[in-house]
């Protein structure tokens, strides 16, 4: 394929007009405003990162699907179908397969915002490519197919043999279902569409509980969440059944163990182990079989798991995964700083999560993770230029850490090229004549509400500061509609949902909320939320203020790597301590007990931060070996903006005790 990505960026980069939306998710209680009803302002705080997406990102992950070879193992893989004689040497992994497809997904996801005839001729070049490998009964694994006598290492020498341990044949249908839903939502075409369902009908047919079916699940779990959404484009139910299966299958196979999540049956399992993507991934589609089914069990037991992680294995900065070790989840408590993992496409996985326990149940807890998640963790694992990327995302470094342009295991940044454009998604929600408004971010959204249309726009400069301003510019709603505005945890004292995370500072936060100049109290904030019943008209604006100050949190006694520690917040963002910023080593040094901190602005690679300062002491010996201070100012930067000037040590969590000092852990 002959390089067309310098053309392409620049087409991205210059298309504007949106589309309206097609099709959106259905089956739970509560009804997502689909992101295409939704336009973020570029100059807004999201609205820069979707740029970066959009004019960098996304442009990024096509040009090295060409340079690395993924499109050519389609190439490959019908060149042999046409000729058997011709076989190709298998190398990369057996998913490599998924970086075209992840890109496909969030390029159609910018087609639907900002149609484009450039970036579509290219996409649909691509799948001309991706179709012809496809063989004649609808399987489509380049692993296989390229050279059938001598697969890939991880394929097995059959179909679905080593699905359960490293062949990634189910995963691969899962990351083409999804890409293939979001092109067919953007253009119209059923191209890749048909491709992806050729795909899932073979699977239907070979893998299931029936005799002569190969009995297996998938080794990395995302095809349940693909086959629920298959079954909402297409109607058809066995997807729905084969999504389920896999479900319910889980834990009755050869293979059981906590890596994979297989160690016991779905239903029975109240503690998140084992690798942290796949996990993630499981009780997503856990979610959406159980709003498609009513089966409630289902929801009882991502339940318990949520409590868990919540409660005992979370990071502060809303990252999941503790250890390199199977990048997965550590024992409770099991929360260590220097060498956490917190893989980027984990903290994706969580936010998908949280949203949809968010859909089941209606209480703002999980969007107050899935904001602490998204503001840090997650975004921390792309540059602010949009070309740089950590796969995992550590709360402390001694200066090993560096952005990387690019990994062989690509996974990390072609799933966020896909995840960010999606992004207005996740602002706003309907419930019969309620709206929700869960995010604050600049933009304007235009939904029906009770069968009827109401446009609004947001202001805010928030996470910055905490002024909020939504104004009714127009509706034809005749009767009342009822307003839900979150009030975030960190703005009514509370870290995390569980005891995990704690302010000692002993600082408390207000809000208020006023319409049309005139406040409005809550008689309670229901599942977190400020609810304004009204019958609202053309004009109307709600002024939203939360205070925002700096806060002191620290972790329950129990996690053994912050004891003695402190960690910093503001608003939704949690920050850290950077070498570049501080000529002192910044874990010599101990925070006051009762700090005090003054407000700056600053610059990370071109965009606007709010800097914290603070006096601390740093610790030094003199001659004779006797212990003494200094004093010495500490400069702190959002965490999701660490390592864009070069490496140096970083931490989040900040000695405040003499035997914390001295160490990173």
């Amino acid at each position: 394929m002959t390089s067309r990505l310098l053309p392409l960026a620049l087409a991205i980069a210059a298309s504007t007009n949106p589309l309206s939306p097609r099709i959106h998710a259905e089956g739970y209680p509560i009804t997502p405003v689909p992101f295409t009803s939704v336009k973020v302002m570029p100059t807004s705080f999201w609205g820069q990162r979707l740029q970066a997406c959009r004019n960098t990102t996304i442009p990024l992950a096509f040009s090295k699907c060409e340079e690395t070879g993924r499109y050519a193992n389609f190439e490959h893989a019908a060149i042999h179908m046409k000729d058997t004689t011709q076989v190709f040497k298998v190398s990369g992994f057996s998913f490599d397969d998924t970086d075209p497809y992840k890109t496909i997904e969030g390029a159609s996801y910018l087609l639907q915002t900002y149609p484009n005839e450039r970036l579509r001729h290219y996409v649909d070049s691509v799948i001309d490519i991706i179709g012809s490998a496809q063989e004649p009964d609808g399987y489509l694994y380049t692993a296989r197919t390229q050279n059938p006598s001598h697969p890939h290492d991880w394929a097995g020498k059959r179909r679905w043999e080593s699905e359960e341990s490293l062949s990634h044949e189910l995963y691969n249908l899962g990351h083409m279902v999804e890409g293939a839903i979001a092109h067919y939502q953007a253009t119209g075409s059923r191209k890749f569409l048909d491709i992806a369902i050729r795909y899932a009908d073979c699977v239907c047919r070979e893998v299931g509980p029936n005799e002569g079916q190969a009995h297996v699940v998938p080794g990395h779990q995302i095809a349940e969440m693909a086959l629920a959404k298959l079954y909402l484009t297409t109607g058809d139910r066995k997807y729905l059944d084969e999504a389920k299966f896999f479900l319910d299958y889980r834990g009755k196979t050869a293979i059981k163990n906590d890596y994979s999540q297989s160690h016991k049956p779905v239903l029975q399992q109240d503690e998140a182990v084992g690798h942290a993507v796949r996990a993630a991934y499981m009780y997503a589609g856990m979610a959406d079989v159980a709003a498609l089914t009513g089966d409630t069990a289902y929801v009882h037991a991502i339940d318990r798991i949520w409590q868990n992680i919540v409660g005992k294995k979370l990071y502060i900065t809303g990252g999941i995964g503790a250890t390199s070790n199977g990048e997965a989840f550590g024992r409770n408590y099991e929360l260590p700083n220097l060498t956490a993992y917190c893989e980027t496409c984990a903290a994706i996985g969580f936010v998908y999560v949280n949203y949809r326990l968010f859909l089941l149940h209606g209480d703002s807890k999980y969007y107050d993770v899935l904001e602490r998640t998204l503001y840090n963790g997650l975004i921390s694992g792309m540059s602010l230029e949009g070309d740089g990327f950590f796969y995992p995302n550590p709360l402390a470094s001694d200066g090993q850490h560096e952005r990387q342009p690019w990994f062989g295991c690509a996974c990390c940044p072609s799933n966020v090229s896909r995840f960010i454009p999606s992004l207005p998604g996740y602002v706003y929600a309907v419930k019969d004549n309620a709206l929700y408004v869960n995010l604050f971010m600049t933009n304007t959204m235009k939904q029906k509400v009770a069968g009827k249309e109401i446009t609004l726009s947001q202001k805010t400069n928030y996470p910055w500061d905490g002024d909020v301003e939504i104004s009714i510019d127009k509706t034809t709603l005749k009767e009342e509609m009822t307003l839900q505005i979150r009030i975030p945890g960190w703005v009514r004292g509370q870290v995390v949902p569980s005891g995990l995370y704690t302010y000692s500072d002993n600082k408390r936060l207000g809000y208020t909320v006023s319409v049309n100049g005139n406040p409005v109290q809550a008689i309670d904030l229901e599942g977190g939320y400020f609810s304004i019943w009204r019958k609202w008209k053309k004009g109307d604006k709600v002024k939203i203020h939360f205070d925002m100050k700096p806060r002191v949190v620290r972790a329950d006694e129990q996690v053994w790597a912050d004891r003695g520690r402190v960690a910093i917040e503001r608003g939704p963002l949690v920050y850290c301590a950077e070498q570049t910023d501080n000529d002192f080593a910044i874990n010599d040094m101990l925070m006051y007990h009762q700090p005090q901190f003054q407000e700056d602005k600053g610059q990370v690679a071109g965009s606007d931060i709010v800097t914290l300062h603070t006096d601390v002491q740093t610790l030094h010996l003199d001659e004779q070996g006797r212990l003494y201070t200094k004093e010495q100012t500490l400069t702190l930067i959002p965490y999701y903006a660490w390592c864009h000037r070069g490496k140096g040590s970083m931490s989040v969590w900040l000695p405040q005790s003499i035997g914390a000092a001295g160490t990173n852990r």
